[in-house]
């Protein structure tokens, strides 16, 4: 595993890129609100992505400027932007630029990821939603074509109900997986693990690789 700190877009945002020796596949995370790329949670299930042979990027979308901003944590046009600026680095990265690409977003960032695949139809190939907000995608939501795995808590019963609504607004190949005993942070023994599993395997099934 090969493991670097990189900058991506104008606002020259940190990233925490994990890569092994023979990567199949790129993973963008995109974190939710109160979080960033040092989430112990997103960093566990990138290391079951990377039992896969996927590289992860963990980056933070926000500036520490815009962090201190609560609301822009819930701007997803905004958040969906940084998601697209990721994507054009990573069309410039010689050594990534092949790879086909996944997104991964919790909370908020589940928004984001899927506003960015709407936007990027050709480039994304898969999208895994994890206690996710991906109603707040909106009108993105019909026009995402990346297959959609959208995971959530079953002790979680708002986000289960916003989760259910986003499904049935996609018109993607889509999948609703519920965790039993999870609730929203997927802090329960063998939770976040059922969930990162259930990533890896739709990532694995979805991706060309």
């Amino acid at each position: 595993m090969r493991s670097h700190e990189v900058r991506i877009g104008p606002q020259r945002l940190p990233g925490s890129l994990d890569v092994p020796l023979q990567p199949r596949a790129l993973i963008l995370f995109a974190h939710g609100s109160g979080s960033s790329r040092h989430s112990p949670r997103n960093r566990q299930v990138a290391q079951v992505l990377h039992g896969c042979d996927l590289a992860t990027l963990r980056f933070d979308l926000l500036t520490e400027d815009e962090a201190d901003e609560g609301s822009n944590a819930f701007d997803i046009t905004l958040l969906a932007g940084r998601l697209l600026q990721a994507l054009e680095w990573q069309r410039g990265q010689p050594s990534l630029s092949a790879l086909p690409c996944g997104l991964f977003g919790a909370s908020t960032g589940a928004a984001a990821a899927l506003a960015a695949a709407a936007e990027e139809a050709t480039a994304v190939y898969a999208v895994v939603s994890r206690g996710g907000r991906p109603d707040l995608a909106g009108a993105a939501l019909p026009r995402v074509v990346a297959p959609t795995l959208l995971v959530v808590g079953g002790n979680d019963p708002e986000v289960l109900r916003l989760n259910r609504a986003a499904l049935s607004a996609l018109r993607c190949e889509c999948e609703l997986a519920v965790v039993p005993g999870a609730t929203h942070l997927f802090e329960e023994p063998g939770t976040l693990e059922a969930a990162a599993r259930l990533a890896a395997d739709w990532f694995m099934a979805h991706l060309p690789v």
